[in-house]
């Protein structure tokens, strides 16, 4: 059976773009949005659990995000992980329910986030360079091996070149619709 696999390639570099949407979602553009809130983890019950776990969150306004939280005693709990999560914002304490409204972004900050944007951008890249030349390997390995010809190789490498060049593209029309989300352009 041959190494290479052009389908499982097209899937792990979507993989690659998949994880750089959901890492963009997290940034903070000054819309209120759920997804700020997925990488918080909560300490309740004697263990982590991710905050929709133990609450539900939501986006009453478009600059306020409100957590319910369901067991009155995970909002101590619950409150500390929001303010220690590193988002900056600070929770309003308002019975069962948190309220948390989003600041406006200061100019330097938007610069920030704009640069981390790129930096997860360039993460992405990397993964797909990286799938990349996994193909190219399975692709000599196959050579080796008498399952290809050269002449069907380098075809298959051009295929291959191809669909790095387009995942990459995708990379960056995402990731530059991002930053210009951040800088308000």
């Amino acid at each position: 059976m041959p190494a290479y696999d052009k389908a499982d390639l097209e899937r792990r570099m979507q993989g690659a773009v998949e994880s750089l949407k959901g890492d963009l979602g997290g940034l903070r553009t000054g819309r209120a949005s759920t997804s700020l809130l997925d990488p918080v983890t909560v300490e309740v019950y004697g263990a982590h659990m991710p905050l929709n776990q133990v609450a539900t969150v939501s986006v009453p306004e478009p600059r306020m995000i409100s957590v319910q939280v369901w067991d009155k005693t995970n909002v101590g709990p619950v409150e500390k992980a929001i303010r220690s999560a590193g988002l900056g914002l600070n929770p309003i304490n308002d019975g069962q329910t948190l309220r948390l409204p989003i600041p406006d972004l200061t100019e330097e900050r938007r610069k920030e986030l704009a640069k981390l944007a790129g930096q997860y951008s360039e993460k992405a890249k990397v993964a797909v360079r990286n799938v990349r030349r996994d193909g190219m390997d399975a692709l000599k390995t196959d050579e080796k091996k008498g399952v290809f010809s050269e002449d069907e190789r380098k075809r298959h490498e051009g295929e291959v070149q191809k669909l790095t060049d387009a995942t990459i593209a995708d990379i960056d029309v995402v990731a530059g619709a991002k930053e210009k989300e951040i800088l308000g352009k």
